[in-house]
């Protein structure tokens, strides 16, 4: 067993602990990483890129088909082989050499294997042939090791083989027929691309589709999955599952119906992946989500930081926001309050200072990449309600602004944005329809800007946009 000693440990190689280790390295530290897969993580391989990738050849072919002239040039359909290759690329083939060789370019030491906390500031790596290599952290050991998705106690599940998020963005086929578990943004995706890449899907949405964003959201979604031909079956749970010896798959719900398939994804959430990295050997329990105070460091039950304060835990381990992006502004709080403290610099812990995650509480953004695309940031209406704000909720039909119309015949979309009445500024915001991603980022800044709605007046919206709407929401509000 060899020694080696770093100024910082990050477990998990994945976007949030490259970034940490990469904020370190930039702060003057030395850093080693530790992987037990392919370095890139979920992300690169098995969840962003590759799902995207499969999305967003039916979204451009769709949005062909919704202007004259390029609705016209389309002659053929889908071609699914080649969108599977551009999926592929989009993984780097499950190939992470790209990913190494950015390691070694900036300076952080990586190591391959299993990676477990032995004592404090000991890290224990074992690799496929089991040689153990010890590591030495002299300052902080940070486990962004992200999470797997949970698979439901569902009689005859496990034994089915059921398809994760992991294998249906890996899919080499297209099955004919697929059954989706859940009702979430996994779900729903995945819903929508199998439905366009040829797959009869049905959809068993026990709590509704997107249960979590305002209720238009999930509604138009509901109506569009139908539209294209997805079985959306709410308030419906799987009672047991059972795979045939011809290999198909059957689904018995709780009030009796049955639901056949050739496969099964489940997407019913996430499930961290801490249960054998080592956390019993400094009093916490393996397998468990982790606690961290404003700084990300791991506290115990008591609130207290572990020990002297030396380890950290970001990303979906410690399930304030399960996104990747945001899991990458955590790592940059967390690479930089590591360098502070480690050099004596002041930490800047307040409220949307350097060294805290404040958005993860207040301005989270996030895209689903359905048909319509949801894109949403800050506060629903039923969370400020319940945050106690007094508020006032200002919706707009997104159809009705001239650069839609222009943008597609028939567009249809609603805007809402929920205002802080105390504060007078925006605190929610809601946009459904073709292509609204790219609209996201100006709501973003304004809630995290705080951006006065008197102020908001002087953002004129170029003509003719669907940011036009800004305007539209502005007026209905009355100011």
């Amino acid at each position: 067993m060899g020694n080696n000693t770093y100024d910082v440990i990050v477990i998990g190689a994945g976007p949030v602990g490259e970034n940490i280790a990469d904020r370190v390295v930039q702060g003057g530290l030395s850093v080693a990483i530790v992987e037990r897969e392919l370095v890139g993580g979920e992300c690169s391989y098995w969840a962003c890129m590759p799902t995207k990738a499969l999305l967003r050849s039916t979204a451009a072919l769709r949005a062909a088909r919704q202007v004259p002239g390029s609705r016209e040039a389309v002659t053929g359909d889908l071609d699914v082989a080649a969108v599977l290759r551009r999926r592929d690329s989009f993984a780097s083939q499950w190939n992470d050499d790209g990913q190494v060789a950015w390691l070694d370019s900036a300076g952080i030491t990586l190591y391959r294997g299993q990676g477990r906390i032995s004592s404090d500031r000991v890290v224990e790596v074992t690799d496929e042939s089991g040689t153990a290599t010890s590591l030495t952290a002299r300052h902080a050991v940070v486990i962004a090791t992200g999470s797997a998705a949970l698979l439901p106690d569902i009689p005859g599940l496990r034994e089915a083989e059921p398809w994760s998020s992991r294998e249906a963005a890996a899919a080499r086929t297209i099955p004919g027929r697929l059954a989706v578990i859940g009702g979430g943004v996994v779900a729903s995706e995945m819903a929508t691309a199998f439905a366009a890449l040829g797959s009869s899907v049905t959809v068993l949405a026990r709590d509704g589709v997107l249960p979590h964003s305002e209720p238009f959201a999930g509604e138009r979604v509901t109506e569009s999955l139908r539209e294209a031909g997805v079985s959306v079956l709410l308030g419906s749970e799987a009672g047991a599952v059972k795979r045939g010896s011809d290999g198909t798959v059957h689904i018995t719900l709780t009030n009796g119906q049955l639901v056949e398939a050739d496969e099964v994804l489940v997407a019913i959430g996430r499930t961290p992946n801490t249960q054998d990295i080592g956390l019993d050997a400094v009093g916490l329990k393996p397998g468990a989500w982790l606690t961290v105070d404003d700084t990300l460091r791991v506290v115990t039950d008591d609130g207290a930081p572990l020990g002297d304060g030396w380890l950290y835990a970001a990303g979906d381990v410690n399930r304030r926001v399960l996104l990747t992006h945001q899991g990458k502004y955590q790592a940059r709080a967390v690479g930089d309050v590591i360098v502070a403290r480690a050099t004596g610099e002041a930490v800047d812990d307040g409220p949307w200072g350097r060294h805290v995650a404040t958005a993860d509480e207040r301005a989270v953004p996030q895209v689903v990449f359905t048909e319509p695309e949801i894109a949403s940031v800050g506060l629903t209406k039923a969370a400020a309600e319940d945050a106690g704000l007094r508020i006032r909720v200002v919706d707009h039909d997104l159809g009705a602004v001239a650069g839609s119309a222009l943008h597609a015949d028939d567009y249809r979309g609603h805007a809402r944005m929920v205002v802080d009445e105390d504060r007078g500024v925006i605190v929610g915001f809601t946009l459904v329809g073709p292509d609204v991603a790219e609209l996201l980022h100006a709501a973003t800044i304004a809630i995290v800007g705080e951006v006065p709605l008197d102020r908001l007046w002087h953002a004129v919206p170029a003509y003719p946009t669907v940011s036009e709407v800004w305007l539209r929401l502005l007026e209905a509000y009355g100011r």
